[in-house]
This record gives structure tokens, C-alpha cells and sequence, in this order.
């Protein structure tokens, strides 16, 4: 056997290659991305990038009905949009195994909320498998498929970004060459109006009592479910990361219950561990999904008293809980600085909100690296929600507020997120008509995963030539008159542009068009320089919020901007604030 040290998210890739699986269809979303990415790699299955994570399940589940072995992977955001398919695909069941991996995001590092993804589990009665490193993300994938066709059900494989992103050691095995199954129409079974469901209702419950008990017997048998007795004292219940803490919190002081089922929850199990220890603890991190379930139960236990359900667990947290004693950290007399997230140098964005600032608009913003044009010093987004919510939710503000609202109102949202979820916004304000300007800010790829390609680029998952959505021809097809296209570094144009749009009574999309300064096929300009003899400190360059502008104070007291030639790429945007004519083109 031939091991490697990988990501957790590499590691499921390679289960899924192993398990034999034949289609992949996925959305990017921090911490899940790198799952399909590394698929893209195997010439042995068919993988691709969906417009959203429901039609990414829909392609999945479609697959999995015509018999072949199919996955698709999200953040938990991101199960929020497949919810609608993933609960009656609970009732409906398989052909070929189906699993749909969701990584959640405790801390928040790159999300806009903290939710707790067994929640979706347990409301569409779907079993969910947790792994708590790179091994387990391997073999758990491989598991999940031959428990999906054996219980003809989708499986959700539950991640964090701690195991998606940490690596460890992984036996890599031969792939299994599953083939596809054969398809048998089946109306009652596939086919979910009220009379079948009523049915399929009864056999998802007698299957979630089937599943009970392999969670009691055979997922202990399997590795899925473990007990480690030590001293028993304590005894811990925990999944996932936390079981990890745990487990290198106390060590040998504790028994462990490590749950890799985490719907539906064992019973006897869980029973039998308790009636072994004198208290038992359960360790998880967000909602107290284990611990709730341990009341009902009959099992005291604690929890939630101990533990927080706010943000991620670190070894640190959970030996305070346990023990009240302090981890040992390296400690700074001085305070360092924040350095919070910042548009790149030379990013089309940073021009843009340039161009509107100063114009006293209303922004309803959306979700992309463009989120970042919130902070200060360009501080131009009013709200943000969630995909494709600031074209539509521009609307509804609209709307309550009247036309002369709307003239000083625009929604900014990405040609990706435009693509996953802007569109039918889009018609609703052409369809009811609405007077909203909304501008997508085209930069080619879907920018803050990672530059995944996506439909509006014309580009595959592997790079390869496709048909791209031409934005100005949909967005006339749906019913918008007015469409522009402008060049986010001329801000003398785009700022003009964007008056006569607001001034207009009918709806206007405008496209800021120019690729993200990070793609490799992207030529830069030399660096702009300072005239010394023209700046006089004013600092108004520094409202662009670009990291390559600073300034240094002079011997004379006065200020001077400087340009870090690492960084700049000569965009110019720091040219268009100075009133001086201080910054100018390099050679």
C-alpha cells in the first residue's frame, strides 16, 4: 500500500476515484472547492462546475438515478440552495450510490454565517457520515457509496474547515470499476406526486430504523463508529474535530464514544457507553445536536454548559472546558495590527466602487471577492445577504422606497454569482417593471475559491473551449432595454455611465468588464510613479484602498505617496483620485 500526506479535501477526491464513482458535478464554495478541483484530475470520471449547488444535486441525483455512482460537493451555504432537491431525493432513494459532501464553516472564515449542516440531515432524514481527518475522509467516501445503494438513499458526507483543509496520512488503494447499473422505469418509486410520497414517507422512516441499528452494530464493526475505554471517569461522546481535541486534550484521563455516524444517532450504543463511565461529556462544535439527543435518551449529560455555539474548537478550548487548564501559547508585548482582507492591486473591482463613490448611492452587494469593497476606506456596500440577493433584494428596496430611491440605488454582483443565482432576479424586475440598475462585475472567473472557471467565461473545469453566456444578450432577452458595457478603470466614463443609467425610468444592467488582475493570461502595465514635486500629501490616493499605496513622512514634515513596485500593476485608479497630477504611467 502506498500512503500519502494530503488534504482532507484531496482525500475525498481520492475516495471517490477508488469508490469507483463516475460523475461529479460541484459549485465552488470555501472550504469544498479543492474536493472537485482534484476530481478534475481523474480522466476516469466526469466532472464539471454547475451554474448552483441545486442544479450541481440535480445532476448528481439524475446521474445517480440512471445508475452510475455520482457525487457533488458544496459549503454549507451552498446545501442551503440544494435543500429543495436533497429532501425529496430522501423519498425517492437511488440506483447508483449518491453522496453529496458539505463543508461547514465554524469560525467563519469565509462565510456569511455559522450553520450546522446536521440539521439538514435530520429534516430531510438523510444519513450523514463525519470524518475527523484525511484517512477517514477517504474511507468514508468509499463507505458512504456501498451504504447509499445498500439503503437506497443520497448520503451527506459532513466536512469543516479544519478537516477539509488539514492533511494527514492516507492509504491509497486501486480504483473499483463499478460500471452503471441498469435503468428500470419506475413510476412510484421516481416519480414523487402526493400519492407515491405518502408511500415513500413510510419506507424513508423504516429505513431510518434500519439505519439506527447499523449505527449500533455493524458501523462499529466498520470503524465508523468506535468506544475507546481508558480511565472512565469521564467519558467523552464527540464527532468530527472535536473528538480530535478531545482526544489530545485528555488523553488517556478520558474514554472516548467517536461517532462517525452522525444521522441517525446510535441509541444502544450511546447507552451502553454512558452506563460504562461515572460522567459523560459531549464535545461538539456549533449546535448541541448529540447532546439533545442524549437527553431524549435519559442520559444526563454536559455539553453546552461547558461549551460555546459560537465559532471553531481548538485543542486549547476544549482542555479549558474539560479541565480548567490553560494550553501555553507564545505571548507579544506589542499589539499587532489587524490585516484584514483587501481587493488585490490592480483588482477591476477597486475601480468601480471608485467610480461610485462620492455619488451618495445605496449598494446592495452580493457574495465574491467584490464583498471586500464594504471596508473601509472605499466603504461602498450597504448590504449583503446571500447569492443573487442583491439584484433582487435592489428591487424589493426599490420598490417600498419609489422611483426617486432608485435613482440612487444600484445592486454590484459578479458574473459567477450572477450566473449561480442573479438571473431570475433579473426577470423579476423586468417581469413586474421595476426601475432598478444593477451592475455585474465581470472578471472572468469566479474569483474568491480560487479562479474556478465558470459559464460566463467559456472555459470547462479542465480549461477546455465551451460556449460562454453572452450577459448583454440575456439580459435584453429577459427584458432589459438598457445594457452597457464599461471599463471599470476608466472612471471618468463609468461614473457617467452609471448617472445616465440611474437617471433613466426603465431598468438598466451595466457590465463592468475586465478579467481579475490575478489570472495568468492578464498583461499588466509597468508600475505607476509619484512626481515628488507634485504630491503634497494630501492622501487622497489612499482612498482607493489599493496595498500597494502608502505614504512616508518627509524631512520637511509633509506627507509623500509611495508605490510599492512588488504590488502595483499600473491600473491607474490612484492616478484618477490625485488632483495634482502626481502619480503618472511608468515605463
Amino acid at each position: 500500500m502506498k500512503k500519502a500526506l494530503i488534504l482532507g479535501n484531496e482525500a475525498v477526491a481520492r475516495g471517490l476515484w477508488e469508490a469507483g464513482v463516475n460523475v461529479v458535478s460541484s459549485y465552488p464554495g470555501t472550504p469544498s472547492t479543492e474536493i472537485t478541483e482534484f476530481v478534475s484530475k481523474y480522466d476516469d470520471i466526469y466532472s464539471e462546475w454547475a451554474p448552483n449547488e441545486k442544479v450541481a444535486f440535480e445532476v448528481a441525483f439524475g446521474a445517480a438515478t440512471g445508475g452510475a455512482r455520482s457525487f457533488c460537493a458544496m459549503k454549507h451555504v451552498g446545501l442551503n440552495v440544494a435543500a429543495d432537491p436533497l429532501y425529496t431525493a430522501s423519498y425517492i432513494g437511488v440506483n447508483g450510490g449518491m453522496v453529496c459532501a458539505v463543508a461547514d464553516d465554524p469560525g467563519m472564515h469565509s462565510s456569511q454565517n455559522e450553520q450546522d449542516s446536521r440539521h439538514h440531515a435530520i429534516a430531510s432524514k438523510t444519513p450523514m457520515l463525519e470524518p475527523s481527518d484525511s484517512a477517514e475522509c477517504c474511507a468514508f467516501a468509499k463507505i458512504a457509496f456501498d451504504l447509499s445503494e445498500r439503503f437506497n438513499t443520497p448520503f451527506l458526507l459532513r466536512l469543516s474547515t479544519r478537516v477539509s483543509h488539514a492533511r494527514s496520512l492516507v492509504e491509497l488503494c486501486d480504483r473499483k470499476e463499478i460500471g452503471v447499473k441498469e435503468y428500470k422505469k419506475d413510476v412510484m418509486k421516481n416519480v414523487m406526486m402526493p400519492a407515491m410520497a405518502r408511500g415513500a414517507h413510510v419506507r424513508v422512516e423504516e429505513r431510518l430504523l434500519a439505519l439506527t441499528d447499523f449505527a449500533d452494530g455493524e458501523a462499529v464493526l466498520a470503524g465508523i463508529n468506535t468506544v475507546e475505554y481508558n480511565e472512565k471517569k469521564i467519558g467523552i461522546i464527540a464527532a468530527g474535530t472535536s473528538f480530535v481535541y478531545a482526544r489530545e486534550a485528555l488523553g488517556t484521563k478520558a474514554s472516548y464514544l467517536k461517532l462517525g455516524m452522525v444521522n441517525p444517532l446510535p441509541v444502544k450504543l450511546i447507552k451502553d457507553f454512558a452506563k460504562e463511565v461515572d460522567e459523560v461529556i459531549v464535545v461538539e462544535e456549533l449546535d448541541d445536536i448529540i447532546e439533545t439527543h442524549c437527553i431524549k435518551l435519559g442520559i444526563k449529560v454536559k455539553g453546552k454548559e461547558l461549551f460555546s455555539r459560537l465559532g471553531e474548537f481548538s485543542q486549547a478550548t476544549v482542555k479549558a472546558a474539560l479541565t480548567n487548564e490553560k494550553a501555553d501559547f507564545v505571548s507579544f508585548d506589542e499589539d499587532i495590527p489587524a490585516r484584514p482582507p483587501v481587493l488585490c492591486a490592480g483588482c477591476p473591482h477597486r475601480g468601480l466602487y471608485y467610480a461610485l463613490k462620492g455619488m451618495g448611492l445605496y449598494v446592495s452587494g452580493d457574495i465574491g471577492c467584490y464583498t471586500l469593497g464594504a471596508q473601509a476606506p472605499l466603504s461602498m456596500m450597504d448590504s449583503c445577504v446571500c447569492m443573487g440577493a442583491s439584484v433582487s433584494g435592489l428591487h424589493g428596496f426599490n420598490v417600498a422606497r419609489g422611483s426617486e430611491q432608485a435613482k440612487k440605488s444600484v445592486a454590484v454582483i459578479g458574473d459567477s454569482t450572477f450566473i449561480h443565482s442573479g438571473i431570475t432576479g433579473l426577470i423579476d424586475i423586468a417581469y413586474n417593471k421595476g426601475f432598478s440598475t444593477v451592475i455585474v462585475l465581470d472578471n472572468s472567473i469566479t474569483g474568491m475559491t480560487g479562479h474556478q472557471n465558470n459559464p460566463a467565461n467559456g472555459l470547462t473545469i479542465k480549461g477546455d473551449p465551451t460556449v460562454s453566456v453572452n450577459l448583454e444578450a440575456l439580459a435584453r432577452a429577459v427584458g432589459f432595454n438598457n445594457v452597457r458595457v464599461v471599463d471599470p478603470f476608466d472612471i471618468e466614463v463609468t461614473k457617467a455611465t452609471v448617472k445616465e443609467e440611474l437617471a433613466k425610468e426603465e431598468p438598466s444592467l451595466i457590465i463592468s468588464r475586465r478579467p481579475c488582475a490575478l489570472l495568468k493570461t492578464v498583461r499588466h502595465s509597468a508600475p505607476v510613479v509619484v512626481d515628488e514635486e507634485k504630491c503634497i500629501g494630501c492622501k487622497a490616493c489612499l482612498n482607493v484602498g489599493c496595498p500597494a499605496l502608502s505614504q512616508t513622512k518627509r524631512e520637511s514634515g509633509k506627507y509623500l505617496a509611495v508605490i510599492d513596485k512588488t504590488q502595483c500593476v499600473g491600473c491607474g485608479v490612484c492616478a484618477s483620485a490625485c488632483k495634482f497630477d502626481a502619480i503618472g504611467k511608468g515605463e
